[in-house]
């Protein structure tokens, strides 16, 4: 059966579009008192970002820090400080402002608002009942894809799994390149390294189709302009790359560097840009032709993989990262097909874990 998969209903791109926020909003104030959300990365808490959101006086401003990766924990405690600030009518809208980690963070209160529970008992694909509140995603970082993913990764108590639901999808996204001209050099090829990474593993899986072999090719082809062939216009094609990226992972998967990153962020606390860098570099086996291209991506930039990770581990939590990275078998179905347990058995998981 073919899946009927859900994408962003509304987009806006363009240099300087985020100033139309207010207009957008404005459509979805449901009643006089009914707050806004606004999830804003803590480092933008001083800056001018700030005095540029349009929050109205019933609205609540909320600085998330996203230092560690999104934990189900994290997500409770925001979505209670939501209700308590917020008042007894839900809010009329969630908004994520930052990288990946503040949207991931935005979808999965924008859902919790309306479901009952801990935001742990939804890890996995397909839980979710009833729909989120109005959220909408404004990236300040590009690569992620998670302004048009269906996911919002989260590190649970026992796992680290993404919330898989058609609600999770954005109602509203607002890309605009101004606002991921100023972010660090290390974290833009780190996050930009995520979207080259969906695109080598969407476009050598076994889930490819020609709907995710056309985001998957121009999504690469404006990553390699991007950190090979930089122009003045590499903010923008960085974005569109993104949105693309996560296009075309949308109607096929990732593969086997996202189950290994998955396994690294939840032991060592990776951010997962870096994780997918670190799990990438061993895996020229798997991706010959992306692991060389990466290489000379992060040699033209000047970028130093953190080594040796795994060398103090002890065995058990070795096996806690493959546990963690099996979890993820549509992953490594995707990448490796139906016989992928064969191919990789845990042990060799295990050592490709010990080499990092």
């Amino acid at each position: 059966m073919f899946r009927n998969f859900k994408t962003v209903p509304q987009i806006i791109f363009g240099r300087g579009c985020f100033n139309q926020l207010d207009d957008i909003l404005s459509l979805r104030r449901t009643s006089a008192d009914a707050a806004m959300v606004f999830l804003l990365d803590d480092v933008f808490e001083n800056q001018a970002l700030r005095e540029r959101l349009p929050v109205k006086t019933q609205d609540v401003l909320i600085p998330v820090n996203v230092d560690d990766e999104p934990k189900t924990a994290y997500v409770d405690r925001l979505t209670a400080q939501v209700r308590e600030q917020a008042g007894k009518a839900l809010p009329s809208g969630v908004i994520g402002i930052g990288g990946g980690s503040t949207m991931d963070l935005a979808k999965a209160v924008s859902l919790m608002l309306t479901n009952p529970g801990s935001a742990a008992d939804y890890q996995g694909w397909d839980l979710i009942r009833v729909p989120a509140v109005y959220h909408v995603g404004i990236p300040t970082l590009s690569g992620t894809g998670a302004e048009v993913s269906r996911t919002t990764v989260l590190t649970g108590p026992e796992k680290k799994l993404g919330i898989n639901s058609d609600h999770t999808v954005f109602d509203q996204i607002v890309l605009d390149p101004e606002l991921i001209a100023g972010a660090p050099a290390d974290q833009r090829f780190f996050t930009g390294m995520d979207c080259y990474i969906h695109c080598v593993e969407s476009l050598e899986g076994t889930f490819l189709n020609a709907f995710s072999r056309a985001y998957g090719e121009k999504a690469m082809a404006l990553c390699r302009n991007v950190f090979l062939d930089a122009g003045p216009d590499s903010d923008d094609n960085l974005m569109i790359a993104s949105y693309f990226g996560g296009m075309s992972i949308a109607y096929s998967q990732v593969g086997i560097c996202h189950a290994m990153s998955y396994g690294l962020s939840y032991v060592l606390g990776l951010h997962h840009g870096i994780g997918n860098c670190v799990a990438f570099d061993y895996l020229e086996d798997f991706y010959p032709e992306g692991v060389a291209e990466f290489r000379r991506m992060q040699e033209a930039h000047g970028i130093s993989l953190p080594r040796n990770l795994t060398a103090d581990l002890t065995p058990d939590q070795v096996e806690k990262m493959v546990n963690v990275a099996l979890v993820l078998e549509p992953l490594w179905e995707n990448a490796l097909g139906k016989d992928w347990k064969t191919i990789m058995p845990r042990e060799r998981i295990f050592d490709l874990y010990l080499r990092m």
